[in-house]
């Protein structure tokens, strides 16, 4: 299992990583190491010809299924359809969802949970241009 490690931390902000994802082995949960309160977020990977062990849904989150590199089968309720490197699946609350490794490499994958019809704004709705120096 891979292990978050703590970077850098302000009053407003936490840094942490999961190390090289070239290299990361397991499933690692990162919502308690940042302190997120919007969403969890989590690392996954799958071995060649693996799949996760359970069928799993939520009550109220929805999950967003960032595919990093491999391939693979994804399933939600009865239907199976092909994921790769750069798939992106949503999967809303209420219905059964897994996915299995098909690829002879490793599959990578971030899963992102939040509450269902949540979103109020985002980027260019609830983003604002700002005047600051650049310290970069």
């Amino acid at each position: 299992m891979s292990e978050v490690n703590l970077l850098d931390k302000g009053e407003r902000f936490v840094h942490v990583s999961v190390g090289s994802l070239h290299d990361f082995d397991g499933k690692q949960f990162v919502k308690d190491a940042t302190g997120a309160t919007s969403c969890e977020i989590s690392f996954g990977t799958l071995p060649a010809g693996a799949a996760v062990p359970f069928f799993h849904s939520h009550k109220e989150n929805e999950e967003n299924y960032i595919i990093l590199s491999g391939s693979g089968k994804f399933q939600v309720d009865g239907k199976v359809f092909d994921i790769a490197e750069g798939s992106v699946v949503r999967v809303s609350a209420d219905c059964d969802r897994n996915l299995r490794c098909t690829s002879s490499t490793p599959m990578c994958y971030i899963c992102i949970q939040a509450r269902e019809g949540s979103l109020g704004g985002y980027t260019m709705t609830d983003a604002e241009i700002t005047e600051r120096e650049s310290l970069l």
